[in-house]
């Protein structure tokens, strides 16, 4: 057996304790405020009943993408932490998985490239990417930048893309997707399509023009486009209060005009629900919709430092943390509202699935990640030559710079 495979059948450190099931449920009034600790991710309460009538099929598919998410971060921290081969550059999305899920879900994401919906991503794009529905094992590839992977090694994590289920790929710059995503929406609305344009921002894009200009130029021309600001509270390690005068970054969308919702980025049945109003109102021509999900990233900003292999989330000192860090009881009190567990724990309460079904659903899933490691980093590396491709439309660059 090989070692991912090992890994992935072993104990997860007690994170499936009952410890770890417990979470504060969600109020269902408007306005309602969800306590962690000594922390709270303000939200507008229970937005319409979608999720609800749902059917059990797509329900237990929103909790396996959970998973997916959830176990490709977990594994490729392992790889960072243990694998000295390991080349992956990686901004972790751990934490968040409820977001892109709940927003994929409500999307169009199979079909032809002119009517599926597309997606404009961040400099942490996995989860993103698994939501929508790229090939896991190839993107494992890209990410080592393995030459057989999804974008033959040239894109890595931060420019990862795959048109053919309308993810268009990541971006390693803070705020140009945006501009880039309305003109798509633009595109849709010049040639009578149905479809959507979906971009993923985080909490930092606030202070960029990019996040100005998107909302204003959307809510002008009334497009087919809907922003999801992913507030993890950091942008690195500077809090996001540094840069933006509101709590809720959300009032900066209502002041252009812009219908908001702020949700609970933990709850994944929340999320959905925003998300299919927003696709509901821009496929009939309604315009944008701007949604604020306040979530948490588990690991640091970028890479495995204060992490342990086999352990979910980073505790302990990132040198990179220059300014600011984050308290570990911050983290820690986050991690209690875990995105796996309250999914789970709302499938077993509608009675979709049973305790023991949502157990034996995470070990396939973590036994399909484990295979998609152990396939995309037996591919093949990139070759210093083929750095020369696919500069130009045809050919080569002659190796000049060799000599």
């Amino acid at each position: 057996m090989s070692d991912f495979k090992e890994l992935a059948q072993a104990g997860d450190n007690g994170m499936l304790s009952a410890d770890r099931r417990t979470f504060l449920k969600s109020l269902a009034s408007a306005g309602a405020v969800i306590a962690i600790a000594n922390n709270s991710a303000w939200a507008d309460g229970e937005i319409g009943f979608w999720a609800k009538d749902l059917p059990n099929e797509k329900l237990i598919d929103m909790y396996r993408t959970i998973l997916k998410i959830r176990w490709h971060e977990r594994t490729q921290a392992d790889q960072m932490l243990t694998n000295p081969e390991y080349r992956g550059y990686n901004h972790f999305y751990a934490g968040q998985e409820a977001v892109a899920t709940g927003i994929c879900a409500a999307l169009r994401n199979n079909g032809p490239f002119e009517q599926i919906d597309l997606v404009y991503s961040t400099h942490r794009p996995s989860g993103h990417a698994i939501a929508k529905g790229v090939d896991i094992p190839k993107m494992v590839a890209e990410m080592d930048f393995r030459a057989t992977g999804l974008n033959n090694g040239y894109a890595a994590e931060m420019h990862i893309s795959d048109p053919s289920v309308g993810f268009v790929g990541a971006d390693g710059m803070i705020g140009p997707g945006h501009v880039t995503a309305t003109g798509s929406a633009f595109a849709f609305r010049a040639r009578g399509s149905d479809q959507v344009s979906v971009v993923f921002g985080g909490d930092g894009t606030y202070a960029t023009p990019q996040f100005h200009s998107a909302l204003n130029n959307a809510k002008l021309l009334d497009l087919p486009f809907i922003y999801v600001l992913e507030n993890n509270l950091y942008h690195q390690y500077a809090h996001y209060t540094y840069s933006c005068p509101h709590k809720d970054i959300a009032d900066a969308a209502r002041a252009y005009g812009i219908p908001a919702r702020v949700v609970d980025g933990q709850d994944v049945m929340q999320v959905y629900n925003a998300a299919r109003e927003a696709v509901d109102r821009a496929r009939a021509g309604g315009g944008p919709t701007f949604i604020e999900a306040k979530t948490y990233r588990y690991y640091n900003h970028w890479g495995a430092p204060g992490a342990k292999a086999g352990e979910l989330g980073a505790f302990g000192y990132d040198p990179l943390a220059i300014t600011s860090f984050r308290p570990e009881r911050e983290v820690r009190a986050w991690m209690q509202r875990d995105p796996v567990n309250i999914c789970r724990k709302i499938l077993i309460d509608w009675e979709v699935i049973t305790e023991e079904e949502g157990a034996e659903i995470e070990q396939a899933v973590k036994l399909e990640i484990a295979e998609a490691f152990e396939w995309g980093l037996a591919q093949p590396l990139c070759t210093p030559e083929d750095g020369l491709k696919h500069v130009f439309a045809e050919g080569s660059v002659p190796p000049r710079q060799f000599g």
